[in-house]
Formats: structure tokens, C-alpha cells, sequence
């Protein structure tokens, strides 16, 4: 899950809220909404192998 800060940058969070916190895990800020997907990808593709 992809949003757009206030920065202009992009942070990606994890699908599931965190149970211990409540909120959703914080996956990186990155430039660009491209570099983020890119990185979602990645994080999608390592959980399953």
C-alpha cells in the first residue's frame, strides 16, 4: 500500500495492520511512486520464496 507524503515522497506500508501498534508497518520512503512499486514488488516476490 502505496501513499504520498506531504514531502512529495512516497511510503510504502504493509497490507496488514500491526498488531502490536495498531497502525501499518512502515516498508520505506522512496522519490518516486515507480521506485516504491518497484520495491513492493521485491517485498511481494521475498515473502513467497
Amino acid at each position: 500500500m502505496i501513499r504520498k507524503l506531504s514531502s512529495g515522497e512516497y511510503r510504502l506500508y504493509s497490507r496488514k495492520v500491526d498488531s502490536r501498534t495498531g497502525k501499518r508497518r512502515n516498508l520505506g520512503t522512496f522519490k518516486s511512486r515507480a521506485a516504491a512499486e518497484k520495491h513492493e514488488r521485491a517485498v511481494q516476490y521475498f515473502k513467497r520464496h
